[in-house]
């Protein structure tokens, strides 16, 4: 071999062995693939960002306008709820973030569902120079009103002040204004449309799955719950200011009539007379009259009114007690309304005393323990007994047949929580509405009572409220409507006997005022209303025919004041000046119940 070839042989057996210059080579051929895998990361890290931020600006979008659309339309107030939704979504994606370009964004409605689509370019970066310049991104979103399992007590007023306008200018009467604003309000919720013209038909529906029921408590000086409550939770014996037969005597003198001629008048043996007096010309008499015959004592008697039980939940409508001459049985009818069980006297009920059964929401009678039990409110066993000179009397007093001297409402049975008929039958919903009718004093505290009472998940009818029929869970609401101040009288036979005569909330050693009986109203409803709250309820409540902001009235104030303490929050509290408002406010309550969700 020549020493050319050796020479150039060994050239290239060095060349093989020395790896010196291969590094450079291998990242020359693999600056491609290297390239395609950084800049990839990235325009995808960039793509990422983007399409997270085109998602939440769509759902911004779809929230705000089906929010914005409320019970209404979506084409109502000159597309308004289009209008709220794109601007969320600008608000959210901003202006060509990232350096994207060609934004498109729009939002309709469907069967109450708000639906966006949205799109963006995003321009390459290292990419480009694989051929990739640009890409685009497309999202959708919906949005829609979706209720839970809810329970909703209506707690309202229904004083004889609700028979009256709000203002002079006003349509409608409270009560018929409060009518259509529950109707309203079922309609928002529900989605079931009703008689009232409530500014549009109700479309879509809520979660098939959804529990949704409605309760009632209208109060005036008590309320309507007596048919509500098993045989056993009513005693079977209850005092009453009433009266028993005390055998034949002369009854109180007593003024008699000025329109007969004096010559008529004569004592006779069951009859006599005083103070004759002539009269003018006309020889008409002035004088006082008594009689013989039957007379009462008139004082506390315990009276066995078992006979209203009919067994198990039925009742009878009237019972017969001892109440005329001979101690002759008389038929008292019964509307339904209750006496409290035993209360305690003290002027703050926060927190409430151990011993204020009354106010104790969850307790269940003990059959035979007449303490934990109620008592039937029964007008026509009761009177109001005065002295001879016509005064009230607090001690027992005999004579013949007196006035009654007591007043009493007694307003539309409550009903528990249900749910109504469907969409094809809502007049047994709208006949309950109806029926509402305006009577008596205001006595906000036996309302909110007993509308806790009825839709308490752990108290008479824990079986009923506690979970819906399938285990699942309920979101629990209570709406307080009242037009006015607390209004008592002591003459009032409310929840708590006479005032004037039974003295359960205040002093046995004064006779109470107003003032007295108004004070107690108040500090039990704002005890109720923080125990209320405390069980988990959201309460709303709202303030009818008063303008809160110009009124001069220190009483307005306080009332407003305590309502709004009573709320959940300051936004769960309404005032309204007219029906319109109130309509309003009833079908805003309703909206915010109803979940915003999304639903893609």
């Amino acid at each position: 071999m020549s020493d050319r070839i050796k020479r150039t042989l060994f050239i290239l057996m060095r060349l093989y062995h020395n790896q010196a210059g291969n590094t450079l080579m291998i990242v020359a051929a693999a600056v491609i693939p290297l390239l395609g895998l950084v800049g990839g990361a990235i325009d995808m890290s960039r793509l990422y960002l983007t399409k997270a931020r085109l998602q939440q600006a769509c759902d911004a979008g779809a929230l705000a306008g089906r929010k914005q659309m409320g019970p209404g339309a979506w084409s109502a107030d000159n597309g308004k709820a289009n209008q709220v939704a794109l601007q969320l979504f600008d608000a959210n994606f901003g202006t060509d973030p990232y350096g994207t370009t060609g934004t498109t964004r729009s939002f309709a409605e469907n069967n109450r569902k708000v639906t966006g689509t949205a799109s963006v370019t995003v321009p390459m970066t290292v990419m480009r120079a694989l051929g990739q310049s640009s890409k685009v991104l497309q999202t959708t979103c919906e949005a829609e009103m979706r209720i839970p399992n809810t329970d909703v007590m209506f707690v309202l007023d229904v004083t004889g002040s609700m028979a009256s306008k709000a203002n002079n200018n006003d349509s409608l009467t409270k009560i018929e204004g409060l009518k259509k604003a529950v109707k309203c309000f079922y309609e928002a919720l529900a989605k079931i449309n009703t008689s009232a013209d409530c500014g549009s038909t109700p479309t879509g529906k809520n979660s098939s799955t959804a529990q949704i029921r409605f309760g009632f408590v209208p109060y005036s000086v008590n309320v309507n719950v007596g048919r509500l409550l098993k045989n056993d939770w009513i005693a079977d014996n209850w005092t009453y200011q009433s009266r028993v037969y005390a055998g034949q005597d002369w009854s109180y003198w007593r003024s008699g009539s000025a329109d007969i001629s004096c010559s008529l008048i004569n004592d006779t043996n069951t009859e006599q007379y005083r103070n004759k007096v002539s009269g003018n010309g006309n020889q008409k008499c002035w004088y006082e009259k008594r009689t013989y015959g039957a007379v009462y004592t008139y004082k506390p008697i315990s009276l066995n009114v078992s006979g209203l039980k009919g067994g198990g939940n039925a009742w009878n409508s009237s019972v017969t007690l001892p109440l005329d001459a001979d101690n002759a049985n008389v038929s008292v009818s019964w509307d339904g309304c209750i006496e409290e069980r035993p209360t305690v006297r003290a002027s703050t009920y926060d927190p409430i005393p151990s011993g204020a059964k009354d106010l104790d929401i969850d307790m269940v009678p003990y059959t035979g323990d007449s303490t934990t039990q109620w008592g039937p409110l029964l007008p026509n066993a009761v009177w109001g007994r005065v002295s001879e000179n016509g005064s009230n009397s607090y001690d027992a007093v005999t004579t013949g047949d007196l006035s009654r001297n007591i007043s009493s409402s007694c307003p539309a049975e409550a009903r528990k929580l249900q749910v109504w008929p469907s969409a094809a039958n809502t007049e047994t919903f709208e006949a309950y509405v109806n029926s509402l009718s305006p009577t008596g004093n205001t006595y906000h505290d036996i309302g909110l009572l007993w509308g806790a009472r009825l839709a308490s998940p752990t108290g008479i009818f824990a079986q009923e409220n506690a979970a819906t029929s399938t285990g699942g869970q309920i979101e629990r609401h209570i709406v307080f409507m009242t037009d006015g101040d607390t209004q008592t009288a002591v003459t009032n036979y409310n929840a708590y006997g006479v005032p004037w005569w039974d003295r359960r909330q205040t002093s046995l050693s004064s006779a109470p005022s107003s003032n007295d009986t108004n004070a107690q109203v108040n500090a039990r409803f704002s005890a109720l209303c923080t125990a209320i709250k405390n069980k988990g309820f959201t309460v709303w409540t709202i303030y009818f025919g008063v303008k809160v902001t110009t009124s001069s009235s220190q009483n307005v104030k306080d009332t407003a004041a305590r309502l709004k303490n009573c709320a959940s929050d300051d936004h769960h509290a309404f005032t309204a000046a007219d029906s319109a408002t109130l309509i309003s406010n009833f079908q805003d309550i309703a909206d915010n119940i109803s979940q915003l969700r999304l639903t893609q």
